[in-house]
């Protein structure tokens, strides 16, 4: 006879609560043991089914992570076995998942960095890593990573599916790689990290500029790294994504319109995850083995400190830019730091770098070089030069409050109303 109800219903409770804290550890594990993508899958679910059926009856287990990876684990071994009529090999893997030992202790490795490792392994498209982690590190489902990249569903799953192919017919390993392979390897976990921060902080297009869940699970993930693994980069980067999402509730209005720093609530920004960045920052450059993401939160955290715009210290924010630009030289840095310069030096100066830098064509198509180059233009007052620019700027942005923000600057210029000592809008810094 079956438990009444209420007195299943504090189990279910309890197993929803570990669904949501250890079932990417669970998946983690199953995936080492039993080396496939969608049997460790199958075996998870399957593994929870159980418990809701045991548990109930038998109360919960005082190791439930335990409990489940076992109950996962034979799931799978009975799955390889059924399978292992029409493939020998699998058979004797069912064996060597057998007789392995770690599932049986109660402290079982937590095997999710094997995992980030294996999902952003450099034999992967970039987009394959984005998606493969999101869906197997974060459980993000695949219609919640496609809706978050503005990607159909069945594409984003066909991503999957062919990077699960790539890591089963490669034979790439699941395992962390040794010391000397650790700096390019976690290079490319950290890339794909900031890449979803990113695609969460400013999202490359639609209606909505932050997409603030995507940009949680960044920083979550960013938070399991450097608990696994406290390289000092793997600090840097966690630092600079919690120093700018700490603004997130000064960068818009309330109906979704662009707030530029300068222009921003300051009493709004998070001081708690600006303490945690700060002192990130702080502790990866006191290792000296600091890079390209610790000085980037260098930089945020000087804007961080500051108490207002103007108190901003812009001498000390282009030394650390013209730092980055030794580990970092790329177009991209280089218009951030003449935007500092200009705000240093004043606007000619910034000018002279931005034009000299869009001579060059690599920022051609970029619609921040061109909105730099018109509000420098705009505080110069050289309008007719600054409508251009602002126009060209709005040929190239995607982004629906971007747009909007452009173009309220260009109807200021076209109006001859802007302020000509206003300090810079671009970069659109935010």
């Amino acid at each position: 006879m079956s438990e009444p109800p209420d007195a299943a219903a504090p189990v279910r409770e309890t197993l929803e609560d570990v669904w949501r804290t250890e079932s990417r550890r669970v998946l983690a594990t199953l995936i080492r043991l039993l080396g496939d993508f969608d049997l460790a899958e199958e075996a998870l679910s399957d593994a929870f089914a159980a418990a809701l059926e045991s548990w109930p009856r038998e109360g919960v287990p005082g190791n439930p992570r335990a409990w489940l990876v076992s109950a996962g684990r034979f799931r799978g071994i009975d799955a390889l076995r059924r399978r292992a009529r029409f493939d020998a090999s699998l058979a004797r893997l069912a064996e060597r998942v057998e007789s392995d030992e770690s599932a049986t202790e109660d402290d079982i490795p937590d095997d999710r960095l094997r995992l980030v490792f294996t999902c952003c392994h450099p034999a992967l498209a970039p987009e394959a890593r984005v998606a493969l982690t999101l869906r197997e590190v974060c459980g993000l489902t695949t219609e919640e990573i496609a809706r978050a990249f503005l990607t159909a569903a069945p594409t984003l799953a066909q991503r999957i599916v062919r990077a699960k192919a790539k890591i089963r017919e490669a034979k790439i390993p699941y395992q962390v790689p040794s010391r000397a392979e650790l700096p390019a390897r976690l290079d490319a976990v950290l890339q794909v990290i900031y890449l979803v921060f990113n695609e969460g902080y400013s999202a490359s297009a639609g209606g909505s500029l932050l997409r603030a869940d995507l940009s949680a699970e960044a920083i979550r993930l960013a938070h399991l790294l450097v608990e696994l693994l406290p390289e000092p980069e793997a600090q840097g980067l966690l630092a600079l994504m919690l120093l700018h999402d700490a603004r997130r509730a000064a960068r818009t209005t309330a109906d979704g319109e662009l707030v530029l720093l300068d222009d921003q609530d300051r009493s709004l920004w998070n001081r708690a995850q600006i303490a945690e960045g700060s002192a990130l920052v702080e502790r990866a450059i006191a290792t000296r083995r600091f890079g390209a993401y610790t000085l980037q939160a260098a930089i945020a955290a000087v804007h961080a400190e500051a108490e207002d715009a103007a108190a901003t210290d812009w001498e000390e924010i282009v030394a650390l830019y013209d730092l980055l630009l030794r580990l970092l030289p790329t177009p991209v840095v280089e218009l951030n730091r003449a935007a500092a310069v200009a705000m240093r030096d004043g606007p000619e100066a910034g000018l002279q770098l931005i034009e000299a830098l869009l001579a060059r064509g690599e920022l051609r198509d970029y619609h921040l070089a061109h909105a730099a180059r018109a509000d420098l233009l705009r505080r110069l007052g050289r309008a007719q030069q600054a409508r251009e620019a602002y126009r060209r700027a709005l040929e190239l942005a995607r982004q629906e409050p971007e747009r909007r923000f452009l173009q309220r600057r260009l109807r200021e210029v076209t109006d001859r109303s802007s302020d000509p000592t206003e300090s810079p809008g671009a970069p659109p810094s935010s």
